[in-house]
């Protein structure tokens, strides 16, 4: 793996994000968050330009928002290598927990040092496997699943819309805990449709999901955040206690929007207190603190 860097993409400075227009309770969660340090291993054509995403930028953005605990999501910036993350996770301490990609082989011994720096869930990057077909997806799953399980981890589906919709008749049936980020990634532009969504807000309401309300700027992209209400606001009447929040920082690949804003779409996604509590606070407790 490369470790040059040519270029650094700036951030948003920590204080010129919006403040948050709600009481944000105590100990509530960021569930996806990536750092990046320079001097680790990166893959050898990245997606994005190197931004300038330090651990201490992220602190000073969450110090400024009242955000007290954060869930570290390995980027594909560095593959399966988990260096950074581990490092992380030394540097901040036992309020940051993390997810992290593994190869299929990674022996359980690494696992039980990943578990033990604070990793609760394998990240699977069905981006890279799109064009698999569904049952060689589905059995990678299971396979994943199998190397979570005796942790007590949980899988976080890093995927396509297009991706999702296919696999929604078996994650229906999928007994394991998992978490989809970004909403399901349900893009208009890609086919998907008011019927795919309401199927995915049937899993979630029967099944062992959880959804991520991530990256609203990713499935409408071009349009106000605005836009993306009437999902949120579904997703919220079916099943508060089974969403987390999660900002996406640092937002790439400009590194520019504005956290608090994002935040503060939950005022207006759940705008009852309870439901806000759920997400930010109880949901994250179980999925990663529960230990």
């Amino acid at each position: 793996m490369a470790t040059d860097i040519a270029e650094t993409l700036p951030m948003r400075p920590a204080q010129s994000n919006t403040k948050p227009r709600f009481p944000v309770p105590p100990d509530s969660c960021d569930t996806h968050f990536h750092v990046f340090e320079p001097g680790f291993a990166h893959v050898p054509a990245p997606l994005y330009t190197f931004p300038d995403g330090t651990i201490e930028k992220y602190l000073r953005m969450t110090e400024w928002l009242g955000l007290g605990r954060m869930v570290l999501v390995q980027p594909t910036y560095y593959g399966t290598d988990n260096s950074l993350l581990v490092e992380t996770l030394r540097r901040i301490g036992p309020r940051c927990r993390a997810v992290a990609r593994i190869e299929t082989d990674t022996t359980e011994q690494e696992l039980d040092r990943y578990h033990e720096a604070g990793v609760r869930g394998i990240r699977l990057d069905l981006f890279a496997r799109s064009s698999w077909p569904t049952a060689d997806l589905i059995a990678y799953i299971r396979q994943m699943a199998a190397r979570a399980r005796p942790r007590g981890w949980h899988l976080q589906f890093y995927t396509p819309g297009t991706v999702v919709r296919d696999l929604l008749p078996f994650l229906g049936d999928f007994e394991d805990t998992f978490v989809i980020d970004h909403m399901g990634y349900m893009k208009e532009s890609e086919g998907l449709t008011p019927a795919d969504f309401d199927r995915l807000v049937g899993i979630l309401a029967g099944g062992h999901c959880y959804l991520k309300l991530s990256g609203p700027y990713r499935i409408a992209p071009g349009k106000p955040l605005s836009s993306v209400e009437p999902i949120g606001r579904a997703l919220v009447a079916a099943r508060p206690d089974r969403l987390i929040w999660g900002s996406d920082w640092p937002h790439l690949p400009n590194g520019q929007r504005d956290t608090g804003e994002l935040l503060n779409l939950l005022a207006d996604w759940a705008p009852d207190e309870a439901d806000r509590h759920r997400i930010l606070v109880e949901s994250p407790t179980r999925l990663f603190y529960a230990d």
